[in-house]
C-alpha cells in the first residue's frame, strides 16, 4: 500500500495497532501468569480483557472501511513485548518481577496511547467521526489502564525496595 494519503496513512496504522493488540493477547496470558500480586494479576487479566474488545473494534473499522486489518506487523509492540519475555526469564525476586512487569506493560500502555491518540486525530481530520469516537474510547480505556498500574506500582514499588 502506497501512504500518498492521510487516509493510506490512517489505514496503515489501523493496521499496526491491530497487530499490536493481537500481540499482547498473545503474550499477556505469560505475563499474568509470572505476575505475583494478586492485584497485579486482576488488573493485568481486566487489560487482557478490555485488549480482545479493541481488537474487535479495530476489525469493525476496518471492516467499514473496506479493509482487512491483517497485513502489517508492529516492530515496536514486539520489542516491549520482548522485554517481558527477557524479564520473567531472568527470575528476579518476586516483588522486583511485579515492579518490573508494571514498567514493561506501562510502556506497551503508553505506546498505544500515542497510536490511538494519532489515529483518533485522523479519523477526525477525515470526517470519520464515529471511528474517532471508537478510538476515543479505546484510548480512554488505554489511559486507565496506566493509572491503574501507576496506583499499584505505588506499593509494589515500596515492596521491591526491601
Amino acid at each position: 500500500m502506497e501512504l500518498d494519503t492521510l487516509k493510506a496513512l490512517y489505514v496503515d496504522e489501523l493496521k499496526d495497532l491491530w497487530s499490536a493488540e493481537q500481540q499482547i493477547i498473545k503474550a499477556m496470558p505469560k505475563v499474568i501468569k509470572a505476575a505475583k500480586s494478586k492485584v497485579l494479576k486482576d488488573a493485568f487479566r481486566k487489560h487482557l480483557k478490555q485488549t480482545r474488545e479493541q481488537r474487535r473494534r479495530l476489525e469493525d473499522i476496518c471492516r467499514a472501511l473496506g479493509v482487512s486489518p491483517r497485513g502489517k506487523k508492529c516492530v515496536g509492540m514486539e520489542g516491549l513485548l520482548k522485554e517481558a519475555s527477557e524479564l520473567i526469564r531472568e527470575r528476579p525476586d518476586p516483588e522486583v518481577l511485579d515492579a518490573g512487569l508494571i514498567t514493561v506493560v506501562q510502556h506497551v500502555e503508553h505506546y498505544e496511547i500515542a497510536g490511538y491518540g494519532t489515529a483518533r486525530t485522523w479519523a477526525r481530520v477525515l470526517g470519520l467521526r464515529g471511528q474517532a469516537n471508537t478510538l476515543q474510547r479505546t484510548l480512554n480505556e488505554e489511559g486507565g489502564a496506566d493509572h491503574l498500574l501507576t496506583k499499584i506500582a505505588l506499593k509494589v514499588n515500596v515492596a521491591a525496595k526491601n
